[in-house]
């Protein structure tokens, strides 16, 4: 009998459109009344079924439509986004996604998503260069030299670095950059490239997932829950030092088993291909001069200049794909590359994450059919009539799985955060615990199930390496539940102190 082979990435997002798309036959239309800061006038916008009414921009308006928030959170611009009433639930005429929307949300996501998509491809160009002028092949080489028996170094400082960089500013869309440089250097160390996925990825996402100071998480989150965002930093500061602990131990003792028995190694069957692809050679002829020091600067700097746009300019996807581009046509310059082969070889890098770049806008022509079909804030109204009347222990950790169950169906970390808060964030009076614990479900909630989300970035950056989604499900689905019952325990005992 033949064996069947996994689905790809596409393929996967294709049958989770189509089932988002029966869910909309499925589960009612619904939306909350919405309410949102106009800049301009300095009024409140308010947006329902049938109407959209414009109030003062007062605590008092906020007071009588149960928004628990301090208006000086919508005047200094800490909540831009519409927020949800709460107690506004109406349903609404359904909107069933048929096979004309369905067949077009792939292409309504690759649109919406052109900005990540740019910034992709832009990688992809820049990566391309670098190979060409062999700066990767020295440094690496020089590299695998400096860490000779002490290669576990690379596995902790990838991980705690990408893992800051996560609880501190959300560091995830920006990893896909790392790794076309990072997996060479971890098969040139005896690992496989689920040992450099597992860094990159696992950092960023428990990095996210216990966001400390993060201002697309936790801070937002806590704005629109109507306290200070340092309530509960201590605790959230605790869990990232042992989550991140715990996720460096897991992989570091997976990467020593493949170490020493690369037969051991999940992907053990494309250890040849991936080596290929990648370019890996333990005998690299070319030698780190000073041209390539200064090529290997200037690489640097694109990632150290667009870390420290986003975490203090404000930048977003458009400002990144510049750093990037200029970077390549920079180093170009250095490599003394000539114009048409320098444009051929930045386009033939860019093609090579193409696949990348669509499964990114395959997986926002999702959010577009769930969008279309008004369902998220149905399943939002359900979620916070079961959690009524619980026992505090019971409520918290059954919001977390209510969380990472709607971050399916909501990715963002912002999104989630304006449309959940508002509505899910009083429960907490009633049961008698503080709201920050509601923020805490939510980063965690939705951090756990990104470890797996097929709608998230996972399957994006298995494309990269072209290791199948069950794979990466059977290297990590050991952590996850480990994660889960660390979370669990920890989230019970905060109610109770």
């Amino acid at each position: 009998m033949k064996k069947l082979n996994f689905p790809t990435p596409q393929t996967i997002l294709i049958l989770i459109a189509a089932f988002v798309a029966l869910l909309t036959w499925i589960i009612p239309s619904g939306k909350f009344d919405t309410l949102k800061y106009d800049t301009t006038n300095h009024t409140f916008t308010t947006t329902s079924i049938n109407k959209t009414e414009h109030l003062p921009a007062t605590q008092t308006t906020l007071d009588q439509l149960n928004i628990k928030i301090p208006l000086e959170k919508f005047t200094n611009g800490d909540i831009w986004k519409p927020v949800g009433i709460p107690n506004t639930y109406k349903k609404v005429t359904s909107t069933p996604q048929g096979i004309g929307a369905f067949i077009q949300s792939p292409i309504k996501g690759i649109i919406e998503a052109a900005d990540i998509i740019f910034l992709v491809l832009f990688i992809g160009g820049l990566i391309g260069i670098m190979n060409y002028t062999g700066a990767f092949d020295a440094g690496i080489s020089w590299l695998s030299q400096a860490l000779k028996g002490r290669e576990y170094l690379l596995i902790i400082i990838v991980t705690l670095l990408i893992a800051i960089g996560g609880t501190t500013f959300g560091l995830a869309e920006e990893t896909i950059a790392f790794y076309p440089i990072l997996i060479p250097i971890f098969l040139a160390a005896k690992y496989d490239a689920l040992v450099a996925l597992a860094s990159i990825y696992i950092g960023s996402s428990i990095g996210t997932m216990c966001s400390t100071v993060n201002p697309f998480s936790v801070i937002i989150a806590s704005d629109a829950a109507g306290i200070n965002w340092t309530s509960g930093l201590t605790i959230r500061f605790i869990i990232f030092i042992l989550g991140t602990l715990i996720c460096i131990l897991y992989i570091i003792k997976y990467a020593q088993r493949v170490k020493k028995d690369p037969s051991k190694s999940i992907i053990y069957d494309q250890k040849e291909a991936i080596e290929i692809m990648f370019g890996n050679s333990n005998n690299s002829k070319v030698v780190l001069n000073t041209r390539l020091r200064l090529i290997l600067l200037i690489f640097a700097m694109c990632f150290a200049i667009m870390i420290y746009g986003v975490s203090n300019l404000k930048w977003w996807f458009l400002e990144m794909t510049v750093v990037f581009f200029v970077g390549a046509v920079l180093i170009g310059f250095l490599a003394r590359i000539k114009e048409t082969f320098f444009v051929e070889t930045f386009v033939k890098g860019a093609g090579d994450l193409l696949g990348v770049a669509l499964i990114i806008g395959i997986a926002r022509g999702i959010t577009v059919l769930m969008d279309n079909g008004q369902i998220s804030d149905t399943m939002l109204y359900y979620a916070s009539s079961a959690t009524e009347g619980m026992h505090k222990g019971i409520f918290i950790n059954a919001l977390l799985f209510i969380y990472s169950g709607l971050s399916f169906f909501i990715p963002s970390s912002s999104g989630m955060a304006v449309l959940t808060m508002p509505i899910l964030s009083p429960l907490a009076d009633g049961v008698g615990i503080g709201r920050e614990l509601i923020v805490n479900a939510y980063q965690y909630g939705m951090g756990l199930f990104a470890f797996i989300n097929p709608t998230g970035l996972i399957l994006a950056s298995l494309a990269i390496v072209k290791v199948g989604y069950n794979k990466w499900l059977k290297f990590v689905m050991p952590l996850v539940i480990i994660l889960t019952l660390f979370i669990m325990l920890a989230l019970t005992i905060s109610v109770y102190v």
